[in-house]
Formats: C-alpha cells, structure tokens, sequence
C-alpha cells in the first residue's frame, strides 16, 4: 500500500515525454516528472519516491527526500505567511502550510519552529502544527527506565525543558539533569529516567549511574592515556569543565574516580588525578 507523506517504493509503468508514471496502488497512477528521473530510468524499474500533493492539488511523486515526513516532528523555518496561514521550508518546492489554527502561537517569517507533520485524511493534504500537544501524547507505559531516545527540544517551563521523544510523546528534562545549555529545535540523545504514577515521562541526559559509572570509567582510563597518565580534571573541578569533557554531572564524574581510586587504577592528588604505574 502506498502512503502520501512517506517514502514509497514503487514501479514504472509508463513513460511519457513529461516524466513516468508509477503504480501508486491504492492511490492510482502517480506522476514523476523528469526532472526527478534517475538516469536511464525505464518501465518496470522500480524507484523510492516521496508522494505529495503539488500546487494543484494533485499527487505527484519525488526522489528528492524531505526535511520531515508524516507523523515526525522536525525544527523548520518560516519563508512566508499569508491569509492561509505560516508556510514552511521543508525541502520540497511546495512548501509546507501550518494553518493559523494549528500555531500555538502566531508564527513569523524568518522564526523557526518545532512542528509536527500530519496528513489531512478529508484533503489528503500534508499540513504541521505547533500544537504539539493535539498530536504527541505526554504519558506512556512501555518506556523503560534507561531506554535510550531521540528527543528534539521544544519548549522551556519552570521546571526544564520539554522535549519530543522519538516523534511519538512529550517529556520533561528538569533543570537538575541538564549541565551544559540546551536550545529550542535541538536534536539530542536522551534516556529515560522514570515514568511518573500518572503516566507523564522523565528526561535525562545520561546514563542511569550504575551504567554511567562502567561507561564512565572507561572513558577516564583512556582519557590518562591519551594524556601522559595525568589530568587535571579532579572532583573539585568545576561542573562545566568536567560536562565539556565526559558529557556527565559533576555527581557522575566523583563516583567514577572514586570508583576506580577504589579498584587502584588511579591516584586522586588536590589539583590533579593519575593513573596507578
């Protein structure tokens, strides 16, 4: 079956001056036009395409590959805004509409925004929505506690950050959990820390600790290596400087060191640590 708003694998059945047609399946016949045509193409090839409506609301087909697809989320920019509403560059030459009832709030040309692709199942129309909400669900129950998730950064509370997971729900990094600055529209790794009684997901950006603690470990045993057996990252350092280098929490970072001053691989020193000779 072939999906509007997908990538599609589909099969040439006619060539014409102006381009192919392909075999939409339940979606009948569907142009490519020649511009889009891979070299030697002919019938009963069979290509990956992007199908859309194009200006006149037709289907057509592509194999450019946009931005974003249906039901993903992505951080696009404004070209224009009109009676209709905001229209996005999502890397098609139709660009993409988010209706002025769809915007959480009013959108502006040259702003970028975190939206949500859907299909219009009355117009079969692809349209986005700032509304995250009305379409990204913010509780769950088949997270597990240190899954490892795609998050895009979609919001600031008072509490921390609001993040997409994985182009399905909403979730919440506090404040506590992020040590180096975070921007609107940015794509992150994340994991999950806890799913609440009431359903609503936890964010962190590392490892759980006693995963955090192996990985973690590791990595400052070659770090000495790499540096004469010497560094001058200590427990007393500051939260930034150690985040900078080993992307954790100054908490994550003691244990660690400890961990291995434990296993006597290493010495702690006031302004420095080394490794056992």
């Amino acid at each position: 079956m072939a999906h509007i708003g997908k990538m599609n694998h589909l099969q040439v059945i006619k060539k014409k001056d102006f381009g192919v047609y392909l075999d939409g399946e339940n979606l009948g016949e569907i142009l490519l036009p020649t511009r889009y045509l891979p070299e030697n193409c002919k019938v009963q090839d069979w290509l990956d395409v992007f199908i859309y409506l194009d200006s006149n609301d037709l289907l057509i087909a592509t194999t450019d590959t946009p931005y974003v697809m249906v039901d993903q989320c992505a951080y696009l920019k404004v070209v224009d805004v009109n009676d209709m509403g905001a229209f996005l560059d999502w890397g098609l030459p139709k660009d993409l509409l988010v209706p002025y009832n769809q915007q959480d709030k009013p959108m502006q040309s040259g702003h970028s925004y975190v939206v949500f692709v859907y299909l219009d199942e009355s117009t079969n129309r692809i349209a986005a929505s700032s509304r995250l909400s009305r379409f990204l669900s913010e509780e769950s129950d088949y997270f597990e506690t240190g899954e490892a998730v795609q998050l895009l950064i979609c919001g600031e509370t008072e509490l921390g950050y609001k993040a997409v997971i994985n182009n399905l729900h909403l979730g919440l990094i506090y404040h506590s959990e992020v040590f180096t600055p975070l921007r609107y529209g940015q794509s992150i790794q994340g994991y999950i820390k806890n799913i609440r009684d009431d359903g609503k997901i936890d964010l962190t950006l590392q490892l759980p600790s006693e995963r955090t603690r192996d990985t973690l470990g590791a990595q400052i045993l070659a770090h000495l290596e790499a540096h004469g057996g010497t560094s001058t990252l200590t427990d007393k350092s500051p939260p930034e400087q150690i985040y900078q280098q080993f992307g954790v929490s100054k908490a994550s970072y003691k244990k660690a060191i400890g961990a291995l001053y434990k296993a006597r691989l290493i010495r702690i020193d006031k302004d420095k640590i080394s490794l056992c000779i």
